[in-house]
């Protein structure tokens, strides 16, 4: 669980960096661009592979775990203050983790399925070689080819240009998050991440026998402050900025 986990809220970190490509003011280049990087780098597409694993891993060991724990005690205290000694996100590591898998399932089948296997449309941009200033126009509707990305460059009398030819996942996260109820769902499972990293990723060293006072405060502060609220927050404010927008 400790290993899995760990290497989970990496990959949380590596993808919260990568999708703040939306909130960049370039029509979603810098965004399709990181898609198609995500998607054909034969390194990242191994480590996927492993991310894959670890979260269904992580997932039934944590099954196994709350099995286990029920089956320890099969009849409950009779007068049982939980709060006494542990938070409540540590004795609801089980439900937490549920709503997670089923966001993830979600949100694959919203975006990564759809960018796979779906029909998602091209958009072509073009890209002042002099000044950064970037143009965006539709690629045709009919338009089909075997590559993710096309890139040329083009010289006018306006100047030279570099001229993009991408699958457009932006319009799909802009689209996607015009609903409030999708927009709901995600902000919920983002509290259900604060609540499970807040115990998973202090717990997680623990479990490595990683337990002393002199690095338990440095442990607490990241676990807290960067896993817990930094990177749900970083999460959160993306449906927001598109609903809002």
């Amino acid at each position: 669980m400790g290993l899995t986990g760990l290497f989970l809220c990496t990959f949380l970190v590596v993808h919260m960096i990568g999708n703040l490509q939306l909130f960049k003011n370039d029509q979603g280049l810098a965004f399709n661009l990181y898609a198609v990087l995500m998607t054909t780098n034969p390194f990242i597409k191994t480590v996927s592979y492993l991310l894959y694993l670890s979260i269904i891993g992580h997932a039934v060991q944590g099954i196994y775990l709350v099995f286990k724990n029920k089956q320890s005690r099969p009849v409950q205290y009779a007068v049982y203050d939980g709060k006494a000694s542990s938070t409540w996100a540590s004795r609801n590591m089980g439900l937490l983790g549920t709503i997670l898998l089923v966001f993830v399932a979600v949100h694959l089948s919203d975006f990564w399925f759809e960018y796979k296997f779906g029909h998602v449309p091209y958009a072509t941009y073009a890209t002042n070689l002099e000044n950064g200033d970037v143009k965006f126009m539709p690629a045709p509707p009919d338009y089909k080819q075997f590559n993710k990305l096309e890139e040329t460059t083009m010289s006018t009398p306006e100047g030279q240009f570099k001229i993009t030819i991408v699958k457009n996942l932006y319009l799909e996260v802009s689209e996607g998050f015009k609903s409030p109820w999708l927009v709901i769902f995600y902000l919920l499972s983002m509290c259900a991440v604060s609540f499970h990293l807040y115990h998973g990723f202090q717990s997680a060293f623990k479990s490595f026998g990683i337990n002393h006072p002199k690095i338990n405060g440095i442990v607490n502060f990241i676990g807290t402050w960067i896993f817990a609220i930094g990177i749900p927050a970083g999460f959160a404010a993306m449906p927001l900025y598109f609903f809002f927008k």
